[in-house]
């Protein structure tokens, strides 16, 4: 069993993401920036141990293992966030379109990048199954839909969601390079501190800190659901899982996000799938058992 544990963690952040669209849309009117800092201040807090008892590894980090961490404490963990964030505001939180745009794409930048950068071998029938977890994908969350009328702001949003894809598919692969050098549980804690750092410097920046004051109870209670749900807690899971897989499989695995915010789209708001979404569905799960076997396979 201790051996599929890596790519049900995987699996289950990604199914925990796709919670976190519910949750932010009850933060519409806080600002993104003020999100982003927050929820990561609140996972520093909660992660804070880990990073004081690995202070001593942290000061033999050499300069590549720090230009890996900078990558996903600010493409992962600002600017990913952020494109995502204003990607949903021009669909009025409504059409999934963007998210299956953004675990489309995620994917093809993370493989390409874990070649190139991580050297990983992909081997032809994982490139085959990659393919067609990527078809599961699109079909899930598409559909029959056309996409030749799609107007300026869908335009726009899918263009916000392809930034979003590059941030998170490269800090995959950037996330990995640092788990090389650190366990996985001091580069949760070492991301979301610098994470909220710079964060807090560009609210600071922007004029936007006191806004804080101005948050009610009910936005104070979804910021640190988000924290222990989510948020700081999914990323850990994610991290833990991404310690025992190659990148390349690893967002394959995150597939299950655009299928699993389908389900939840249909158990909250009725919202039924259609038979091209229940097909792709079944082909993007099938991909991902295959794809679990084929680790299993080439790693012994």
């Amino acid at each position: 069993m201790k051996k599929y544990l890596p790519p049900i963690a995987v699996i289950a952040a990604a199914f925990l993401w796709s919670l976190d669209g519910l949750l932010r849309q009850q933060l519409f009117n806080v600002s993104s920036f003020l999100i982003i800092t927050l929820e990561h201040a609140l996972g520093t807090i909660l992660f804070l141990p880990f990073l004081i008892k690995g202070w001593n590894n942290i000061k033999k980090l050499d300069q590549r293992g720090w230009g890996s961490i900078m990558w996903i404490s600010i493409c992962g963990g600002i600017l990913g966030t952020f494109f995502y964030t204003k990607a949903l505001s021009y669909i009025n939180y409504i059409d999934l379109s963007v998210v299956v745009l953004l675990q489309k794409f995620q994917p093809i930048f993370a493989i390409i990048l874990a070649a190139v950068i991580l050297k990983e071998k992909l081997s032809n029938r994982f490139l085959l199954l990659a393919v067609t977890a990527l078809i599961g994908g699109y079909l899930v969350t598409f559909g029959n839909k056309p996409m030749v009328d799609w107007d300026d702001k869908t335009i726009i949003a899918s263009l916000l969601a392809l930034l979003a894809a590059f941030s998170w598919g490269s800090s995959t692969v950037l996330g990995k390079h640092a788990l090389n050098k650190l366990p996985f549980q001091l580069v949760t804690s070492l991301r979301l501190t610098i994470t909220a750092l710079l964060a807090g410097i560009v609210l600071i920046g922007m004029g936007n800190l006191s806004e804080i004051v101005s948050l009610n109870s009910s936005q104070w209670i979804v910021l640190s659901t988000i924290v222990i749900s989510t948020g700081a807690v999914a990323l850990f899971i994610y991290y833990y899982g991404l310690n025992h897989l190659p990148a390349s499989h690893t967002t394959i695995y995150e597939l299950f996000w655009p299928f699993s915010a389908i389900c939840f789209d249909w158990f909250i708001r009725g919202r039924t799938m259609s038979p091209t979404q229940a097909a792709g569905a079944i082909i993007l799960l099938i991909a991902i058992v295959l794809l679990t076997q084929e680790r299993q396979n080439s790693h012994g």
